[in-house]
């Protein structure tokens, strides 16, 4: 497993019971991992855990190492930032970048050619579907613009991997700003992304959506796991109804299954 998480509890100070507890969970290459759950749930602080932006007991494993490893030296720190990336799901970036120089920014400082560079961020920004917001200024894009441009950052971000080396890829609600299309789009490029030697786990709140995109399901409720397995066990009225509190009614559509 390239990131293992084992009886890891989350407790915010004033709060009467832990948001989460006893969380284990474990996540392979080459899988796209749907987190579901109700608003306030845990979903987002569980990302933050793992990311190390927040406190928790328990412990978190990246690449078969403790997560705090990873942090004892700028030397190590800098290894993980190559293998491990995190989309987060808003944007603070006020400064008047370009669209351009954003993604730039996840090929870090010296570590390629100018020539290089300006090759991985094409390349990025193309799958993204950003390469025509190339020279608008990043504040001035729209909500789903600049997650997609914040996409290619990270993406640009993991090509900086050795050859070979196994990666992890962190989605926090990929899909809230986009259209129809981008939506689609943006999940299919996470597996597509999950096929080249990465974990893929992704915050959703469209149950269709992670049932038509993603390998694996895992739904968090009142503190803890409710289920963990494929779309094709999870998406069942029953179940859904236990976590979320609506039943809504199962439909086959054209070879895969939506929940109405």
């Amino acid at each position: 497993m390239l990131l293992e998480i084992s009886d890891l509890s989350i407790q915010y100070p004033r709060a009467s019971s832990p948001l989460l507890e006893h969380i284990s969970l474990g996540f392979a290459c080459g899988e796209v991992t749907a987190l579901l759950g109700p608003n306030g749930c845990g979903k987002t602080s569980l990302l933050r855990a793992i990311s190390g932006e927040l406190d928790y007991s328990g412990r978190i494993q990246l690449f078969g190492r403790p997560q705090a490893d990873w942090y004892r030296s700028q030397q190590d720190h800098r290894a993980l930032a190559r293998r491990y990336a995190l989309l987060a799901q808003h944007s603070n970036l006020s400064f008047a970048f370009t669209s351009r120089e954003v993604v730039q920014l996840g090929l870090g400082p010296g570590s390629l050619s100018r020539s290089e560079q300006g090759e991985r961020v094409e390349q990025f920004m193309q799958r993204a579907d950003v390469w025509h917001l190339r020279d608008r200024l990043f504040p001035s894009l729209s909500g789903g613009e600049k997650q997609r441009v914040q996409l290619a950052r990270v993406l640009s971000q993991l090509s900086l991997a050795d050859p070979g080396d196994e990666k992890i890829l962190l989605l926090d609600e990929p899909t809230s700003a986009l259209d129809l299309k981008h939506q689609h789009e943006v999940l299919a490029l996470a597996g597509e992304v999950a096929g080249e030697n990465t974990a893929v786990v992704a915050v959703l709140h469209d149950l269709n959506l992670a049932a038509r995109y993603a390998d694996r399901m895992v739904m968090l409720a009142n503190g803890r796991i409710q289920a963990d397995g494929t779309p094709a066990e999870l998406l069942q009225p029953d179940l859904v109804e236990q976590v979320y509190g609506y039943r809504g009614q199962l439909v086959d559509m054209a070879g895969y299954r939506a929940l109405l």
